[in-house]
């Protein structure tokens, strides 16, 4: 039994319970399912965590790592290999348990030829159109197919002719023959084989027909020994089926439970949605640090810590909600807080003259790489006459509560000098071009012994030393709380600002040599990461997160 009551939820309460009364020969055994129809997204992050946690927390649990790759038309090598670098990614570790539905198709098929010799299944010659307009609805009961008598040996040919190619695509289906005027509809004589005359990635062209996924998901779990099957909440109405299937065919017989999906506002979790964003490139790729695929949030900077404990702190519900992306981002935040090395970039640059400090003169100054972890170290940081600041860190007429640079105003340099703005140069249209200052030696390290108070702190490069760089600012990929509202086409609330390409930072020098897989905040602008993209001729950051939710700020 686990003792970790933080983790506490209805999920782990069965289990306890299960344990306690000695059942599944007191064993844990869990699995992750994907299809490998896409890249994962930070709601298959939810279940990673989930079962992968289950299974560490109690002694001796499993968890197996599966691939549901039951439909050939619509997976791909590349989505395995994606899940197995997510997986991994997170943190996780399936040993040697990793499967394929497609290791069981001669099994499955063998248990269908069962299903049909016990006269509980049969093939049916009917088009998927009638077979759906038959089905009945919610109101009325479905009606019989006129295949559904057909003798066992009959069956048994004709579903050995379907494995044999002697069909074609759609011509028979094989169907369990349960209750057409079931009150479930999925009991209603569901379809658990179809014909499909294409190449798997796993098994080439061995097979010509595959099963539904309601048909193999339980007895992969049966095959595996999983003993806590848990799925998502839309999988509560197949639970009868899941059920029927295993009785019928008197196999081990593990327990679904079904738990809420994870939804995120200004998000969208569909994988067939997110494939149109890819497709119809309204962003670069799967990886896009816009995509709430793990594959963009890792691009984006996201580290798997903060993802895991996104996780817990959501937990685990009974019932479907909507979660803030707020609590995203602060679970990231309060993570690259703790991690990021604190560097100086300057996004908008205006350049700074200091008129007291020697032309040739280069100091170098020492900064702290993260005050939150003295084993960081400090770094030496070059100081010289000539600096960037933020343009938005001066104004010319600046008003009582504006604490940074102005005429007659005094400022501290970060790790450097108080300095105070003594007068300043404009161009033809208006723009401030040079700002003129003086420093007071006394300060060096930003402090004063004489007690005088400076309250404003701002970021500053030196320009002889600086790194030009671009910075690609992302925001949320939708404007709108819940695009998918009112049945609107999510495509007309993309974010116009969502990706905003800056081509004018100045990088502190020690940057020229950032590493890839390592955070960085730069000082007083947010959290950043090196993109896959950048080159030593050509570096490029990503914002991950701002220092504070200003997009929440926005929206009020």
């Amino acid at each position: 039994m686990t003792d970790n009551k933080q983790q506490s939820n209805f999920i782990r309460d069965i289990i306890d319970s299960d344990l306690e009364s000695g059942k599944n020969d007191n064993r844990v055994h869990t699995r992750f399912p994907p299809e490998p129809n896409g890249y994962l997204h930070i709601g298959h992050a939810k279940s990673i965590c989930l079962n992968f946690c289950i299974a560490e927390d109690y002694p001796n649990g499993k968890c197996n790592l599966r691939f549901d790759d039951t439909n050939p038309v619509k997976e791909e090598e590349e989505y395995v290999e994606s899940i197995i670098e997510d997986v991994k990614w997170l943190g996780f570790d399936w040993e040697d348990r990793l499967y394929f539905a497609s290791d069981y198709f001669q099994q499955l098929y063998e248990y269908a030829e069962q299903l049909i010799n016990a006269g509980k299944a049969y093939v049916d010659d009917q088009s998927a159109d009638t077979i759906r307009d038959t089905r009945g609805t919610l109101k009325e009961l479905g009606s019989n197919s006129p295949y559904r008598n057909r003798s066992i040996e009959e069956n048994i040919t004709l579903f050995g002719k379907m494995k044999a190619g002697e069909f074609g695509n759609g011509e028979k289906v094989l169907r369990a023959k349960i209750d057409m005027s079931h009150s479930n509809l999925n009991m209603r004589d569901p379809v658990i084989y179809r014909i499909l005359h294409a190449d798997h990635h796993h098994t080439g062209n061995t097979w010509c027909i595959y099963p539904m996924y309601d048909w193999a998901h339980g007895l992969e779990d049966s095959i595996e020994g999983i003993t806590h099957s848990i799925c998502t909440l839309e999988f509560e109405d197949h639970r009868p089926l899941y059920d029927w299937f295993l009785d019928q065919l008197g196999v081990y017989h593990p327990q679904q439970i079904e738990f809420a999906r994870l939804n995120l506002n200004y998000t969208i979790m569909s994988k067939r949605k997110l494939k149109r964003l890819v497709d119809e490139h309204h962003v670069a790729g799967w990886d896009d640090p816009r995509m709430p695929t793990i594959s963009g949030l890792r691009r984006r900077g996201y580290t798997p810590e903060s993802i895991r404990e996104f996780a817990t702190r959501i937990g685990v519900a009974k019932r479907d909600g909507v979660i803030d992306i707020a609590l995203l981002d602060h679970c990231l935040r309060d993570d690259l807080n703790k991690r990021a090395l604190r560097v100086m970039v300057v996004l908008d640059p205006v350049k700074v003259i200091i008129t007291n400090y020697p032309e040739e003169q280069v100091e170098e100054l020492d900064a702290d790489n993260n005050p939150e972890d003295e084993s960081a170290g400090k770094r030496k940081l070059p100081f010289t006459r000539e600096l960037y600041i933020e343009r938005s860190d001066f104004m010319e007429d600046p008003p009582k509560k504006f604490f940074r640079l102005g005429p007659g105003r005094e400022v501290r340099l970060k790790h450097a000098y108080y300095i105070t703005c003594t007068n300043f140069i404009k161009s033809e249209n208006g723009d401030v071009t040079e700002i003129h200052c003086t420093y007071d030696p006394a300060t060096k390290g930003g402090w004063s012994d004489d007690g005088r108070k400076v309250r404003g702190t701002l970021h500053w490069v030196s320009v002889q030393h600086a790194v030009d760089a671009e910075v690609r600012l992302y925001d949320h990929l939708f404007n709108v709380d819940n695009p998918e509202a009112d049945g609107d086409d999510f495509i007309q609330h993309l974010n116009p600002d969502s990706l905003i390409i800056n081509t004018q930072a100045k990088l502190e020098p020690g940057l020229q040599k950032a590493r890839a897989n390592t955070n960085y905040q730069f000082l007083r602008n947010g959290y950043f990461c090196l993109d896959a993209d950048s080159a030593q001729e050509n570096i490029v950051f990503n914002r991950t997160v701002g220092l504070r939710d200003s997009w929440g700020k926005k929206q009020k």
